[in-house]
């Protein structure tokens, strides 16, 4: 009889069969997939006794990236200050998405996420987050010579562009339902970097950005502006799993450590610091600095650059577009001296004292011939300014620029290829596929665009110096 009642339940009724199959699965999974992911997780007691704190991170200008071959950003240089806090090792591990960010906690890819994360309510939902480090704002970005948009009731009937995942595309939606007429335009594989370069040049009317990444560009792009704000304060956190409470408190603990001794704003100055000073040529500074300063310098650059073959004129130019002649020149990213090497660098060059000039001179004239020997397939003048590029933004950057130069059918040994490709790397549809990652590919173009500039001057005018001859 029983038997007979089962069979029924069995073959007639298969929905209530499922039902109670998909109720028995949900209770296992609610009350044993806890306990079996939960180890997953990266603890504080973990991190020190592995002796490493791997972090999840962006690929991108304010948060990791390589210069001169050596890593920088500043969520880069707050995790290794942590890092050194707990004495352990760094791992940098990069993921580009956000929605990529948080499994890859969770499943315990890394202990924390530092990639310039605004604490949202929306972020709160899924991850727990440090005290808040640095406070930004959301900006309207528009093209300087834009006075039809100021603020947010200037944004009715705009296209507004933004970065797929952004934290602002919930406040723009959030405006429309109030009642402010926005068109919004997602773009999925294109950064907030990349938008703000669209809007300087004019191909975008405006964009949505956060004060520290608009200030950070404003390097870059000077024609692109920070207008009106479209919402209130927020602050940047460090997030990390939901239980992961010690290493939460650790976490504020070190906050709150370097905050009081200076750490942070040594730190912060590096890179937000002086973004004001836009790097225009000044010619009338170039005459003035070169008459007053260059006399004490040039047998020392004359002697370097005849040693090494190049004529000594280029190499004043390239001091000059380094630090100016200065001798105590330092710069955000810690290079020194009148030729700006980094302190690795002296070292393997065999410089003791990186701000003695001779030295110094000596130093950078030999590093930059070894990069020009690096280039050989190219042509003399290519290849001088391949090296000053490689001198500029690292040697492995410039490779991936000619590797990319190659895939897209220009000639990888000529700088008007590299010239195109460098800044191309700034991309994520191009640093992604690239060996040595996100470059600042703008700047060597610029670098060595400046340096040709002063170089003819010294050719032309050199008499005005006392710089004639080729000095070989």
């Amino acid at each position: 009889m029983v038997s007979s009642a089962v069979n029924k339940i069995l073959f007639e009724r298969p929905a209530f069969i499922l039902t109670v199959l998909l109720v028995w699965i949900a209770v296992v999974l609610y009350f044993v997939y806890p306990f079996a992911t939960a180890h997953r997780f990266v603890t504080l007691h973990k991190i020190l006794k592995n002796g490493e704190l791997t972090v999840i991170t962006k690929n991108i200008d304010h948060c990791y990236y390589l210069y001169h071959d050596e890593p920088m950003g500043f969520e880069y240089e707050l995790t290794k200050a942590y890092a050194d806090y707990l004495d352990v090792r760094l791992n940098i591990k990069i993921v580009d998405k956000l929605e990529n960010m948080i499994p890859a906690l969770k499943n315990g890819t890394g202990a924390l996420i530092a990639a310039g994360m605004p604490i949202t309510p929306s972020h709160k939902k899924n991850l727990i987050f440090s005290d808040g480090y640095m406070s930004i704002h959301p900006h309207i970005i528009t093209h300087r010579y834009n006075t039809k948009i100021k603020n947010v009731k200037d944004l009715a009937d705009k296209t507004i562009h933004i970065r797929s995942g952004s934290a602002y595309l919930e406040r723009l939606e959030e405006l429309r339902r109030e009642g402010t007429d926005l068109n919004i335009q997602v773009h999925e594989d294109l950064l907030t970097e990349e938008l703000i370069q669209k809007v300087s040049d004019r191909e975008i009317e405006v964009t949505i950005a956060a004060s520290n990444i608009a200030i950070l560009n404003r390097r870059y792009y000077p024609w692109a502006i920070m207008k009106g704000s479209i919402g209130a304060e927020q602050q940047l956190g460090w997030a990390v799993n939901p239980n992961a409470h010690q290493l939460l408190a650790s976490i504020n603990t070190f906050f709150d450590t370097i905050k009081k001794n200076g750490k942070f704003d040594e730190i912060y100055y590096k890179y937000y610091g002086d973004t004001d000073d836009f790097d225009y040529i000044d010619l009338s500074a170039f005459h003035r600095r070169i008459k007053a300063r260059l006399s004490r310098y040039s047998p020392f650059i004359k002697a370097a650059a005849r040693k090494h073959g190049f004529d000594w004129r280029l190499i004043v130019a390239q001091i000059y577009q380094e630090s100016h002649l200065n001798p105590w020149a330092k710069s955000r990213a810690g290079a020194r001296g009148l030729m700006q090497l980094l302190p690795r660098t002296a070292r393997d060059l065999g410089v003791k004292d990186i701000y003695n000039p001779v030295e110094n001179i000596n130093g950078g004239v030999r590093h930059l011939k070894y990069l020009y020997d690096a280039f050989e397939s190219a042509d003399e003048e290519d290849r001088l300014l391949f090296s000053l590029a490689a001198y500029n933004i690292g040697q492995g950057h410039v490779s991936d620029a000619r590797d990319l130069a190659a895939k897209m059918n220009l000639d990888p040994d000529q700088w008007d290829s590299l010239s195109k490709t460098l800044p191309l790397l700034r991309h994520k549809k191009y640093y992604k596929h690239a060996k040595y990652g996100y470059c600042r590919g703008t700047e060597p173009v610029k670098y060595i665009k400046q340096i040709m500039i002063y170089y003819d001057l010294l050719k032309r005018r050199g008499s005005e110096y006392g710089t004639t001859g080729m000095g070989y």
